[in-house]
């Protein structure tokens, strides 16, 4: 279940694009984790993101997925598949760009 967190979190955690500016609740955010994890499972085992899974990462909010992001987490993030994933579902990967750190909008 860990491994499928990493995966799924990396692609929702690492695109670039509009942030709402209003702050979510924790449940909105538990909510929003869910959904994702659930339209996004066939990732895990090397299939590429379905419709679903991609319409899941162009709208999760950036900070509800950073605040689960731990660095033991990060460890296990495959960013050469996870940046051409995000970008194959419409979405820009910024450089640099790093959940839990000064860069994260």
């Amino acid at each position: 279940m860990a491994s499928l967190m990493v995966v799924i979190s990396t692609m929702m955690m690492c695109y670039g694009g509009e942030v709402a500016s209003a702050q979510l609740s924790n449940a909105q955010c538990h909510e929003e984790r869910r959904i994702g994890l659930n339209a996004c499972k066939a990732v895990l085992v090397g299939r590429p993101p379905s419709a679903a899974c991609c319409q899941r990462v162009r709208v999760t909010h950036v900070q509800c997925v950073c605040q689960v992001i731990t660095p033991k987490l990060a460890a296990y993030i495959d960013l050469k598949r996870a940046i051409p994933l995000i970008q194959g579902c419409g979405r820009r990967v910024p450089r640099h760009f790093k959940c839990g750190s000064i860069t994260t909008p």
